[in-house]
Parts: structure tokens; sequence; C-alpha cells
């Protein structure tokens, strides 16, 4: 699963990797060498570029040559970033997909055979086992598909071209960090089209900050090693705010009279309060009753609810897409003992044709919806709750051909 990452936003630890990182190399892999980013152009011309850069922060010349010397351009990187249709199935979809009997008996045999490993990540940073098999499914399948693309093609392409260059020309330069350190080899090195590493598919500037040697042989192998993959892991979901012995995603029935308009992950009440107001939780308690939390409708009111608790958030800084970020959630719910969710009845997904039609009329009503992509997203539902409670819609932030008609009818034209 790719594309959606961001780059981490938290203090790097080098000391993980007992790697000697110079100031001037640290601002340089963490953007803040340069306010413009370059890229477009020349592709030869561009990765110059980045020799250039390498060498005046430090590295040895013999050495940036060596790990530009066969460096690419991959067109079929930029052909899987403009076409990734997997983000436009809906939560009810996708979960459905990746979520299989075959994942779920995997998970429980992956954990048996490294049971050690995931009691000491649950010990040293209280990521419960779940949430790791659960990305560890819906990344790489455990580790069997962690993709073939060469790693330093797939950066400095995504790096040259233009569209979200300032995310992936760090990574590039990270990647150079990793293959001075002796963890990296541009020729060998393969992984997802979006330039992600290893069973939990990292990319290089997150393993440079978090990689953890679980098996302490002197490296961090994200490929190969299943004790340096969730030791990092764990570490990561530690510094992105984990709460260790809280919940994350709890399923919830809610009743008919409830204020749709106060749903959403934008409005949060304590448990106690949504307790009070008819919610309730389907499957065993919470203890504390005083947690925030936010109802989670992925598929409107009339589909399945959650209780969306702080560790939820973290998922969006695993991954930003909010179908991805429900999916593992429920899946580390559902492999931590939770049954299965109730579908309820909700209205249809539209089409994504249907979609990108509501994005274009929502533009027109003034709303900032991101990207014209199809892909329903959180700035499109809140453009949708928006014109739900303009035309007295329930307010649960679920596009339906209703709402689409009365846009359609009373959108103004475009010019």
């Amino acid at each position: 699963m790719t594309d959606h990452k961001i780059l981490s936003r938290f203090h790097p630890l080098w000391g993980w990797l007992l790697l000697p990182v110079p100031a001037m190399v640290l601002a340089m892999l963490t953007g803040t060498a340069a306010a413009n980013v370059p890229c477009g152009g020349s592709f030869d011309e561009f990765v110059d570029g980045l020799r250039a850069e390498a060498i005046s922060s430090g590295y040895e010349k013999q050495a940036v040559n060596r790990f530009f010397d066969r460096a690419v351009h991959d067109p079929d990187v930029i052909r899987r970033d403009r076409s990734q249709g997997i983000f436009r199935k809906s939560f009810i979809e996708f979960s459905q997909l990746v979520m299989s009997q075959y994942r779920i008996n995997t998970a429980a045999e992956f954990e048996r055979k490294h049971r050690q490993i995931f009691e000491r990540v649950e010990r040293e940073f209280g990521a419960p086992r779940g949430v790791l098999l659960s990305f560890l499914a819906l990344e790489t399948d455990f580790g069997q598909v962690q993709g073939d693309h060469n790693t330093l093609n797939a950066l400095v392409t995504l790096a040259h071209d233009c569209r979200r260059p300032e995310l992936f020309r760090p990574h590039v330069l990270a990647a150079l960090e990793l293959y001075s350190g002796g963890m990296f080899d541009p020729d060998t090195t393969t992984g997802a089209w979006a330039g992600e590493i290893g069973m939990i598919q990292m990319l290089p500037l997150d393993i440079v900050r978090y990689g953890r040697d679980g098996d302490n042989d002197g490296r961090v192998d994200l490929r190969n090693s299943v004790a340096d993959a969730m030791m990092t892991a764990g570490q990561v979901l530690y510094e992105l705010g984990w709460q260790p012995g809280q919940p994350w995603l709890v399923e919830v029935t809610v009743p008919p009279h409830l204020n749709w308009a106060e749903t959403g992950l934008e409005s949060s009440k304590s448990i106690a309060e949504w307790l009070e107001l008819g919610v309730r939780v389907r499957n065993g308690t919470i203890p504390d009753t005083q947690l925030g939390a936010a109802i989670l409708l992925p598929h409107g009111h009339g589909g399945p609810a959650f209780f969306a608790l702080p560790n939820f958030y973290v998922y969006f800084a695993w991954n930003q897409s909010s179908v991805y970020a429900t999916t593992s959630a429920f899946f580390a719910t559902l492999l931590s003992g939770a049954p299965m969710y109730r579908q309820g009845n909700p209205e249809p997904p539209l089409t994504t044709e249907q979609v990108f039609a509501l994005q274009q009329l929502l533009v027109r009503l003034g709303h900032d919806v991101g990207n014209i992509d199809g892909i329903i997203g959180k700035r499109t539902r809140a453009a949708v709750k928006s014109e739900q409670m303009r035309l007295n819609l329930p307010a649960d932030e679920w596009p339906t051909r209703d709402l689409l008609d009365l846009l359609t009818t009373h959108a103004p034209r475009g010019e």
C-alpha cells in the first residue's frame, strides 16, 4: 500500500543507527537547507544537481557518483502515481477486499511464530500486536509482497516529477545516508513503486530517523528481519504519539435521533457524554469514559459506526487515506478479538464519475476539496457535511445520489 504516507514530523533518533550525521547533512535530509525544491527539466541534469547537493553537504565525491551512476527514470512509477484506483473504493469495499480469512489465519500464524518479538515491542513501545499485524497485512502481506521496483530509481523519478518533489527529494538523500552506512544498495534495493522499503514499507528518511536494529546484528534490515521491522514500527508509533493501553477504534451502535452534525472526526465529546446521548459500545466496554472520542461514520448514518479515539489519529500520520486508516485500524481491532463490524444498510456509494462531478460542484459552491480526483477524502467529506447542513439533509458526511442531484439542480453554472 503506497502513496499517501507523509514525511514524518518528529525529531530524528540517530542513535539507533549509530550513524554520525553532520548538522549540515541533517538540515539537507529534513528539507531545511533550501526554500525552493528543484524539479523537472532534463533528468540527467536533475541527477547532476542531486550529486552536487550531496557533495556540497559533505559526502565523498566517489561515493556520491557510485550511488547515482545507474539512476534512471522509471515511467512505470509515474503511471502508478497517476492511477491509484484502490483509494477510490469505499471503506466497506476496501476492507472486505483486504480483510480476508487468509490474512486472518496468516496473522495468527505469524504472531505465534514471532511472539517474543511482539511481546518485546509491546513492552518497550506499547504498540499492540494487532496493530502491527494489521500494518503487516495491508502493506506487504506479512512480508511476502514487498515490491520489485528499484528504490533509487523510484525515489529519483518522483523527486524529479513536479507533483510532490518536496516529499521525495529528502528521501533520495536519506537513501544516500543509508548507503553510506552500508544499509542500501542502489543496484539491488527494491521495494514499492513510491520508494517504500521492507515489510512495513518505510521511506528512507523514516528509516534513518526511526530504524531499530532489533536483532542486534549491527544494521537495520526491514526487508528480511522481523525483529528490525517490528521494533522500527513500534518506534514509529511511539514517536507519532501512540498511547499505550488505550483503544483506537471501537464499534458502536448509534440511536436514530442522534444529531448527525455532531459526528465526524472534527467533533469530539467524552465517551460518557456520548453514552448519555444513547451511543453504545457494541462489544465489551471502555473503562475510561472520560476519554475523548469522535463518532466515525465511514458510510454515513446507515452504515457502520465507530468511536474514533486519540490513538486512531496516529493512523493518519502513517497514511493519509481515510479509507486506508479506517480499514487498518478496524483490522487491528478484529485481530485483537473484536467481531466483524455490522454493515448496516447505508446508501450506496457514488461511482468514481459521480464523485468527480460532486467535487466539481462543491468547488463551484466555494468549497476547498483539494484535488478533484474522485476520492472522498477529508476535505470532500467536510464540504459534503456543510452542504448537507445547508440543505437540511442528514449531516453525516456521506455523499449520496440525493445530494448530488440537489447540487446539480441548484449549484451555480461554471463560466
